[in-house]
């Protein structure tokens, strides 16, 4: 029982493990090569900047909400591709009547693209 448990997880602890193997050595030269001096540091080092200069003004703005309509629809496109890579991985195994729930799932995310399609010809609702 235990052994068996143990065997499914082998492959999640080989990966950590080439994960620290891989990691670890990129961490420690990237240490010993900063050009860091912790005796005198410098105190242009330590100011907030933005693109090089002293940042000016105050930090919150007002952002333009014409993009919104782009940001949803890339969001859509994002969860719909994570969804489509999981059944496309799985789908020679399944039945033929596993097609109906994604092809319902991506009638509702087609909805909400022509949603978002349909806001940002509202330019009135910025």
């Amino acid at each position: 029982m235990v052994g068996e448990s143990v065997a499914s997880y082998s492959n999640v602890l080989l990966m950590f493990g080439f994960a620290v193997v891989a990691i670890a050595p990129a961490l420690l030269i990237s240490r010993m090569i900063s050009p860091e001096n912790k005796k005198r540091p410098n105190p242009v080092k330590t100011l907030p900047m933005e693109c090089g200069q002293v940042p000016s003004g105050a930090g919150r703005t007002h952002f333009m909400m014409q993009y919104y309509a782009y940001v949803l629809m890339f969001v859509i496109f994002d969860v719909m591709a994570i969804f489509l890579y999981a059944w496309g991985s799985t789908i020679l195994n399944m039945e033929r009547t596993a097609t109906l729930p994604i092809i319902a799932f991506l009638g509702i995310m087609f909805a909400a693209m022509a949603f978002a399609l349909y806001q940002s010809k509202r330019r009135e609702i910025w």
